[in-house]
């Protein structure tokens, strides 16, 4: 289905709401992570975190920051600058990891994804804006759930699976894809299949909400404290690992 007319690229007035709910996605973020440096670096048992309920508190994490980042690209005035600096910010994260903590050495956590998907948006996005914004919302959550289980061999949705082919996995360069070979490991991996068409899913979103006068105006309401957060993604996500280690070995250093 092809789109009659183009939605602007800016509202006329920011859009508060969206920086609110990246600002509450962070601070779970940010509890998220203080509760893997405790258990996993520190030892604090907390078997929960490692089964169902943590795995889907950390998809629910992720999956939002991808949406509200595909909603926000199309407010970005340079994708390519956008994604070389969030693809250098990833790098910048698995040299540290390597050289100072290699069992937690990420190798394509979501910065690196982030990138990725900003620049491949610039070649998709003629492409993506030719189809109806419900269509391909419907289409990218659609396509996300069925290509969630890639990394465990499949394609599919509850009993209906398609098993891929095993020499995607043999080698040890697709693992962006989402394709991991042997012996693969990254503390945070987010590759492009399935987290593309969620962040697919977020432009659309865009345009729908662009396209409606009545859904900007609800997404204008500011929220104390989360909207201001929300505009500090990026430098949050950076410092915040470092500080929150730094507060767990001061409170278990002085505590022994």
């Amino acid at each position: 289905m092809i789109e009659q007319r183009r939605t602007p690229l800016r509202p006329k007035v920011r859009l508060e709401l969206i920086d609110a709910l990246r600002g509450f996605t962070l601070l779970n973020m940010l509890i998220f992570h203080l509760l893997y440096d405790l258990t996993a670096l520190f030892g604090v048992p907390m078997d929960w975190f490692w089964q169902t309920p943590g795995r889907l508190w950390q998809k629910l994490i992720a999956g939002s920051f991808i949406f509200l980042s595909g909603f926000s690209i199309r407010f970005s005035r340079s994708s390519l600058r956008k994604g070389l600096m969030l693809l250098g910010c990833g790098m910048l994260l698995s040299l540290v990891t390597w050289l100072v903590m290699p069992s937690q050495l990420i190798r394509f956590g979501v910065l690196h994804f982030l990138g990725a998907a900003a620049l491949l948006w610039i070649v998709l996005r003629p492409a993506a804006e030719r189809i109806s914004p419900p269509v391909l919302l419907i289409a990218g959550l659609l396509l996300y759930l069925i290509t969630l289980p890639t990394q465990s061999g499949y394609w599919g949705i509850g009993d209906w699976r398609v098993a891929l082919p095993q020499f995607l996995y043999a080698g040890q360069w697709l693992f962006p894809l989402g394709f991991p070979g042997p012996g693969f490991y990254s503390a945070d991996y987010f590759p492009l299949l399935p987290w593309f068409f969620l962040f697919l899913a977020g432009t659309a979103a865009n345009r729908i909400a662009l396209g409606s006068e009545r859904i900007q105006r609800a997404l204008r309401r500011p929220l104390p404290l989360l909207s201001p957060l929300g505009r500090h993604t990026l430098i949050v996500y950076l410092l915040h690992q470092p500080i929150l280690y730094g507060l767990c070995w001061l409170w278990f250093s002085a505590v022994r």
